[in-house]
């Protein structure tokens, strides 16, 4: 009889260590991983971005005939921006972000205006779409009638 209580006292104390390791795992996972989908859009945009790859989906349009093909952005939770072409040329402008509801779907729309102030050359972009699919990467889209454009942005 002593046999059993000591038994079943062993196999509690396993279960019970268990369960608190399990415990401490979750939650070191839990806290470990980004919190970056709980953040706004206006919050995650913030830091350096660079474009690494435009997709057309459909048929028409130039790839070539969209204001940014490549280069570097700079976003500031001010609402302003950097951006740097390929040719190294320094542009410095505004972002917005606008939420929308469509049809119960929520879509938010990226609004990006850069100058070349030496240059006096304006370059702006409005982007239809915009969705984060990571905490290193989002894609912007712009919707024309029989094609759109994907914009993929990386850190």
């Amino acid at each position: 009889m002593m046999f059993l209580i000591l038994q079943y006292h062993h196999k509690t104390y396993i279960m019970k260590s268990i369960y608190t390791l399990c415990l401490f795992i979750s939650i070191f996972i839990l806290y470990s991983c980004s919190k970056d989908f709980l953040k706004s859009y206006d919050k995650r945009i913030i830091g350096t971005w660079r474009i690494s790859d435009v997709n057309r989906v459909g048929f028409g349009g130039n790839i070539s005939d969209l204001p940014f093909t490549n280069g570097n952005f700079t976003f500031y939770a001010n609402g302003s921006l950097e951006y740097v072409n390929s040719a190294n040329v320094l542009f410095k402008g505004s972002w917005d972000i606008v939420k929308k509801t469509r049809d119960d779907e929520t879509v938010r729309s990226l609004q990006i205006n850069a100058v070349d102030f030496t240059n006096q050359q304006v370059l702006s972009q409005y982007y239809d779409d915009m969705n984060f699919t990571s905490t290193n990467h989002f894609k912007a889209t712009i919707y024309s009638n029989t094609h759109s454009f994907v914009t993929h942005f990386r850190r």
